[in-house]
């Protein structure tokens, strides 16, 4: 962001969040899972716990940074007038330090049991597992997916009418339109492109998160069985499918990328 200007912005601010969950997610996430599922568990239980604690904050994180992407959009489609007034880089900065602080409190306390008692539900010498309580994860799925889900396909559905009707109203422009409504057009054009753009990366976003918590919806069962693995193998996904969406997406971002 310090080699190209056009990577400031109040979008780019909530990508940067999100990239950094991408990034923890391949630092600390995929090779745990790895060794979780391929390999003996030798790091011992308060090392187990710790590393769930962590999957979970970066999965939290992951979803509010999701949800403050949606509700950017929605401001800067649905009410363009007032997007520069009440989207302000410190209110940017200020949501994603709560977004991230919020994931780790609320990880915390789903997780309370298994910190405050590491190994207390080991099945065995060298696995390491996540145990939650039902409350809690019935509690874990309405919080991390059911009401973030509803959000962001809400938000989304109102802008996809929202930018249906003004790519309709600049079709419908005459061809003697004066300078200014002209960079007016082209501004909503770069809004339009940008919405589509990260409404894509929202629905990559769903389709890897749904397997995860609808499995989840089976019990103890079905968690304990190979679905598991691709469930997880599918929320990993998300974090390497994301920057591949930037890349596609964004020509800017290939040149910051190159610089």
């Amino acid at each position: 962001s310090c080699l190209s200007r056009q990577l400031h912005s109040h979008t780019n601010i909530l990508l940067l969040s999100l990239a950094a969950a991408d990034f923890l997610n391949g630092l600390l996430f995929m090779p745990g899972e790895i060794l979780r599922n391929t390999a003996c568990w030798f790091l011992g239980q308060l090392t187990c716990s710790l590393y769930n604690y962590v999957s979970y904050i970066i999965a939290s994180a992951s979803v509010g940074n999701m949800v403050l992407i949606s509700v950017d959009r929605y401001v800067a489609i649905c009410d363009p007038l007032h997007y520069p007034t009440r989207i302000t880089e410190g209110k940017v900065k200020l949501c994603v330090c709560l977004c991230w602080l919020c994931s780790v409190l609320y990880s915390y306390v789903i997780l309370i049991d298994d910190l405050s008692q590491p190994g207390k539900h080991k099945s065995c010498y060298g696995k390491c597992i996540i145990f939650i309580e039902f409350i809690a994860g019935f509690v874990d799925l309405f919080i991390s997916f059911i009401i973030p889900l509803t959000v962001i396909i809400v938000l989304y559905m109102r802008v996809f009418v929202v930018a249906v009707s003004q790519a309709r109203a600049m079709r419908s422009q005459v061809t003697t339109v004066t300078l200014q409504l002209s960079v007016t057009l082209t501004a909503t054009k770069s809004e339009l492109k940008a919405a589509r753009t990260l409404g894509v990366l929202v629905l990559v976003f769903l389709l890897c998160f749904c397997p995860y918590y609808i499995v989840s919806l089976f019990g103890d069962e079905v968690l304990n069985s190979a679905s598991e693995s691709i469930a997880f193998y599918f929320f990993l996904l998300n974090s390497c499918l994301n920057p591949l969406i930037y890349a596609m997406f964004y020509p800017w971002f290939r040149k910051a990328v190159k610089l």
